[in-house]
């Protein structure tokens, strides 16, 4: 995952609202995930949505998730190697997840797809003054925290259940 602000005319997205007209909202000021973490977690919210239901067929994600399917196979045998999802073969093969949505976190997901979060730069030159880099260190260390710990505390299964909510399909659990 690369850190770093999207510019106003690079990206913008549109959400559906309750009367099923689209908003679009710019990625002003927003972290840049690269497509594969983006797709990646497109398809296991995909498969969070479809949790129960049996397997289901990547050309149906690569469909619902506008994601070619050539390259959302090519996740889905990276997640799987992951320990995230598993694949059965056949005419009633497809993707399932390899554990229930509120045991995967958003965390697990990101770094399955993109390796460490919020790693610095090769090559870069460093600083002359010891101080000055440890002070910077710092800033990176609290940043990853961050970035780990809002991404550990949410899990598909939350996900999931937002899109319910939104949607009016709200599911309780006893």
């Amino acid at each position: 995952m690369l850190l770093c602000p999207k510019q106003p005319s690079q990206a913008a997205a549109t959400f559906p609202t309750q009367s099923g007209e689209y908003l679009a909202h710019s990625y002003q000021g927003s972290m840049r995930i690269s497509s594969k973490g983006d797709y990646g977690l497109r398809a296991l919210f995909d498969l969070a949505l479809h949790y129960g239901q049996g397997p289901v067929r990547s050309r149906e994600i690569a469909e619902r998730q506008a994601i070619d399917e050539h390259y959302l196979n090519q996740l889905l045998i990276q997640l799987r190697r992951a320990g995230l999802v598993q694949s059965l073969r056949g005419p009633q093969g497809g993707h399932l997840l390899a554990k229930a949505p509120g045991e995967i976190t958003l965390l697990d997901a990101l770094q399955a797809l993109e390796g460490p979060l919020v790693e610095m730069a090769e090559g870069i030159q460093p600083l002359p003054s010891p101080n000055d880099a440890a002070i910077l260190n710092e800033v990176w260390h609290g940043l990853r925290q961050s970035v780990e710990s809002y991404l550990a505390g949410h899990t598909l299964d939350d996900l999931a259940q937002r899109k319910r909510e939104r949607e009016g399909q709200t599911m309780y659990y006893i």
